[in-house]
Order: structure tokens, then C-alpha cells, then sequence
């Protein structure tokens, strides 16, 4: 949840600001190998994060948790964003990092510090946080138990609407690019940001309550061997707070921002080798 350092870069603004509530957003892709999600839209049949019974929603005991328990109970989860037209993005949750509030330095609320700003963040747990960085782009946190404490979504594995997460992330760059790849959606927490729509706005709302905006249960969560923890990203001379491992992703997963090699050989040297 660093401050960014960049130059602000104004210029592109008015590029970054498509929405979904923009009429001109195109409709997604209809597969024609589809079945019907839990809220009704269609989706690719291979996806095995897709059922046709309808999905719970996570609801407030879920998010009542110490920070770094729920930036590792995030993994797996299913981010939902609904469309003013009903149509609905979803991503899986591959990536996040824990901020502690109080003592934590790389933290908006280190020092236990109130501000205008920050306020989501000593909120109920379950509420979003959202910021902007270099005068231009997104970052969502949500708060959790603990004063000032909030996870930040880093990435996310896309799973439905990716024309319409392709249409949102090119409105915010610059000049003529080529089209991005799945995994280049929601690589970082900015990304994830535009791919969904998710700008100011959304500070303040409620996950359990807010209709645009949900968690839904992942089908598949990990193992405790399936997440690796290492140092948050971007935090700069923070003393000890910028070594801490307090960012958490999914091993093996190809939509993470950043993957640790060492910290994954590590883990590899020490698991038990299986006996077939």
C-alpha cells in the first residue's frame, strides 16, 4: 500500500476513465461452448470455477479476520463485479498483501493515523478501501479486524468478461497497443483495478452488502504448501517492514504479478518426497 513515487502523469486521465456505467463498453464475448454462472451469464464450459447451482455470497464473519489470516483466506475467493447492463466480471483471487495498520511503516495507517482518506480502513471489516496512485490509477484493499488494517488485492486470475476487462484496461493506455493477453489483465493491483472498473467511487462500500460488488466462495482453495509468502512490493526503505513477508500468491500460478524464485526453491528443498 506504498505511496508512489512516479511524476503524475495527467495527461492520461481522460483515457483511464472508462467505466462500466460507459454505454459504449461492448457487450463480452458470448462462447459458444457456454453454460449459465451462478448469477446467469454465460461462461467458457472448460472453466471448473463455474457451476450452474447458484453461489453463496462471503459474508461478514468471513472478512472478520486478523489481517494476515484474511490476506491468505483471500486466495481462491471469487472477486465479483456486477455492470449497471447485469453483466458480471469475475476473477479469482491469486495474489494479496497484508498491511497491519499501527506499527506497520509501509502502511497508510502506521501510527494509528485517521485521516479523510484512510477512513475505510478502520472501518468493519469487509469494507473497501480505495486510493489513488500517481494521480491517475486505482488500488482495493479491504479492511479486516485489527485498527487501520487492510488486504490489498494484487492480482487476480481472470475467469468471465475478459473482452470487457481487454476494453477497460486499453481506454487507460496510451496510443495504439496490442491486445493483452489473459494473464496481463489483472497482474497487479492497478490492472485489476481498471479491468474491473473499480475507481473511487468504490471507497467506503460494503463487500457484504453493496450490489455491484461481492466476494463469492472459490470452488478450490489452496493448501498451506500452495501459498508462498514473501516481501510486499514497492514499499522502499521501510526498515524491517520492507522485508517481511506479508504478500501472499499462489504457487504455480501464472496470473501473479510477481513471482519469488528463491522463496519457491526454498519450499521445493523442504517438501517430503511422495512415494508412488
Amino acid at each position: 500500500m506504498q505511496e508512489g513515487t512516479m511524476p503524475r502523469k495527467r495527461k492520461l486521465l481522460a483515457s483511464s476513465s472508462a467505466l462500466p456505467s460507459d454505454p459504449s463498453i461492448p457487450p463480452a464475448d458470448a462462447s459458444k461452448n457456454s453454460v449459465t454462472t451462478p448469477h446467469g451469464n454465460s461462461s467458457p464450459k472448460s472453466s471448473k470455477y463455474f457451476a450452474t447451482k447458484k453461489s453463496s455470497q462471503l459474508e461478514a464473519d468471513f472478512f472478520n479476520q486478523p489481517c494476515i489470516s484474511l490476506a491468505k483466506s483471500f486466495l481462491g475467493q471469487i472477486l465479483v463485479r456486477k455492470l449497471p447492463d447485469g453483466r458480471e466480471l469475475w476473477g479469482r483471487i491469486v495474489e494479496t498483501e497484508a498491511y497491519l495498520g499501527g506499527e506497520d511503516e509501509a502502511s497508510h495507517s502506521k501510527g494509528g493515523k485517521q485521516t479523510e482518506r484512510n477512513a475505510a480502513m478502520f472501518m468493519k471489516p469487509g469494507t473497501l478501501y480505495v486510493y489513488q496512485i500517481y494521480g491517475i490509477y486505482f488500488c482495493v484493499n479491504v479492511s479486516s479486524q485489527g485498527e487501520g488494517a487492510a488486504v490489498l488485492l494484487r492480482s487476480l486470475e481472470p475467469l468471465q468478461g475478459l473482452d470487457v476487462m481487454r476494453e477497460l484496461r486499453s481506454a487507460s493506455r496510451k496510443g495504439p497497443t496490442k491486445p493483452l493477453k489473459d494473464w496481463q489483465l489483472c497482474n497487479g493491483p492497478s490492472k485489476l483495478c481498471q479491468a474491473f472498473g473499480i475507481d473511487k467511487a468504490f471507497d467506503q462500500r460494503d463487500l457484504t452488502q453493496d450490489a455491484a460488488i461481492w466476494m463469492a466462495p472459490g470452488p478450490e482453495l489452496p493448501g498451506e504448501h500452495d501459498v508462498v509468502a514473501t516481501a510486499r512490493i514497492g514499499i522502499g526503505n521501510r526498515g524491517e517492514w520492507s522485508q517481511k513477508p506479508l504478500r501472499f500468491y499462489l504457487r504455480g500460478n501464472k496470473f501473479v504479478s510477481v513471482v519469488d524464485k528463491k522463496i519457491e526453491r526454498e519450499m521445493a528443498a523442504v517438501e517430503p518426497i511422495s512415494c508412488s
